[in-house]
């Protein structure tokens, strides 16, 4: 494919505006571009106007599956008229590529279509399978990667590279990531009397202070570091004379292997249950969504290869680096079939989800002959 076409995807790419939504015109287009090139697809819908896709190109025969992964949607752009050009206008000024996805990651998602588009076009003979899947809501939920691997799309993998921006480095580790809700339920009074009441705020306003010290004795991990929580969202109240029946707050917690999980809820729940022991203190907690910690060794056969592939490509050593955000990985992963992960892409991650988000497109080819070189080496 010539370098042309290849920006030209990606500009299309970016010029869908797919801002936690409306991923089925994303995955239109994909399919479209595999028809044309003899790349059969499946478009697996989620709910109207969103939609997955997988495609699959190799020996059918194969046990062998190589997996190169993305999400299809995008956050919010903010506001448009703070952008140096239109966030969907997929502006090119030296060598950058502007707009939302730039980085986080229609970068990672066109240099996979293209690594598949290649492969067929050249008629590479591959002794495996290399399976594209593109998923819906990974910003907001990942419910896309959830639903595949409910379906089972993960079950036979072999390996799997995620293409969220890495600024060509490779990631073999990040956090996991849990958000969840306290609800407080008081009773409402006039503000001249708050005896008669209970005030929903004051008592929510208990578990802000006890979240703080809740996770002091979480380990560090030799990985990631420490475990890291907070409470992002607090609302209460409904007009200043009244003791508020109502409050609720957000938090989220990034887990690590040595803290997980399971020990994260465990402990919340004890938090709430504890303050609920105190007179008039009615807290109820709710999990929004639990996202795993990823960790694949770095000296794992996919780790080291891919090491190899970009050090030569790059011209220089590439960095062995961990993240603190979290990925589709972490629903993938949670199939009861072991596989190694990695997350290498292009694009800066403090990119992602910024103002005027973009992508250097020397490095966009790069990481595509990445990704191509590395499926080569494993599935040829």
């Amino acid at each position: 494919m010539e370098d042309s076409e290849q920006i030209q995807i990606l500009q299309h790419l970016i010029s869908i505006n797919s801002v936690n939504d409306h991923e089925a015109d994303v995955a239109a287009y994909i399919q479209q571009l595999f028809a044309d090139h003899g790349i059969t697809s499946q478009v697996i819908p989620y709910a109207d106007g969103r939609a997955n896709i997988i495609a699959e190109i190799g020996d059918t025969t194969s046990d062998q599956v190589f997996a190169l992964a993305g999400h299809l949607d995008t956050v919010a752009t903010g506001d448009v008229a703070d952008w140096k050009f239109d966030p969907f206008s997929a502006h090119i000024v030296d060598n950058q590529l502007y707009g939302r996805g730039a980085a986080d990651m229609k970068s990672g998602l066109a240099a996979m279509v293209i690594t598949l588009i290649n492969l067929a076009d050249q008629q590479t003979p591959l002794t495996g399978r290399l399976r594209f899947i593109g998923t819906v809501g990974e910003e907001n939920g990942a419910m896309g990667s959830r639903m595949l691997t409910e379906k089972g799309v993960a079950d036979d993998l072999t390996a799997m590279v995620i293409g969220e921006p890495t600024g060509g480095n490779l990631v073999y580790a990040h956090n996991g990531s849990l958000n969840y809700h306290v609800y407080s339920r008081g009773v409402g009074a006039h503000s001249s009397m708050p005896e008669k009441g209970i005030n929903a705020i004051t008592n929510l306003i208990k578990y802000v202070t006890a979240e703080a010290t809740a996770f002091d004795d979480a380990p560090l991990s030799p990985e990631l570091g420490p475990l890291v929580h907070s409470v992002t969202v607090f609302n209460g109240g409904e007009q200043v004379n009244s003791i508020p029946a109502k409050a609720e707050l957000q938090g989220n917690i990034r887990p690590i292997p040595e803290f997980d999980n399971t020990a994260v809820i465990h402990r919340l729940h004890e938090t709430v249950d504890r303050l609920n022991q105190e007179p008039g203190v009615d807290l109820a907690l709710h999990v929004d969504y639990s996202f795993k910690p990823i960790i694949s060794a770095k000296d794992s056969p996919l780790v080291q290869t891919t090491k190899a592939i970009a050090d030569q490509e790059f011209g220089h050593a590439i960095d062995l680096q961990v993240i603190h955000g979290a990925t589709d990985a972490s629903e993938f992963t949670k199939s009861s079939h072991d596989f190694p992960v990695i997350v290498y892409g292009a694009g800066k991650w403090d990119a992602a989800h910024a103002l005027n988000e973009s992508v250097d497109l020397d490095e966009f080819r790069h990481v595509q002959h990445v990704y191509q070189q590395l499926v080569e080496k494993f599935l040829s």
